[in-house]
């Protein structure tokens, strides 16, 4: 079921818009579609990783809590990412 959105903005705002609108070759209610997909696909994928980032820090504390999780020394932990960092700017450089 499709839903009406009803908002308002003054005159010379609509016109100015409907002129970009048309000089793309869509109305204005085309593009304010697509504005709110496109606002909308951005919620789902931001839903999509806090759930993700949920899971992960779940799954850090049952591994704390089971003492299955394994510690990194500081040094160590720099060491590897400072190696992960430098192996994306090598890709980024090619």
């Amino acid at each position: 079921m499709d839903t009406r959105i009803q908002f308002r903005v003054d005159e010379e705002t609509k016109r100015l818009a409907q002129q970009m609108a048309e000089s793309q070759g869509r109305t204005l209610s085309d593009a304010c579609r697509q504005l709110t997909e496109e606002l909308a696909e951005q919620q789902r994928r931001a839903l999509t990783h806090e759930s993700w980032l949920s899971e992960q820090i779940n799954a850090a504390f049952q591994g704390l809590e089971s003492g299955t999780s394994e510690f990194v020394k500081h040094k160590e932990a720099s060491l590897d990412m400072e190696a992960r960092k430098e192996k994306i700017r090598n890709r980024a450089n090619k």
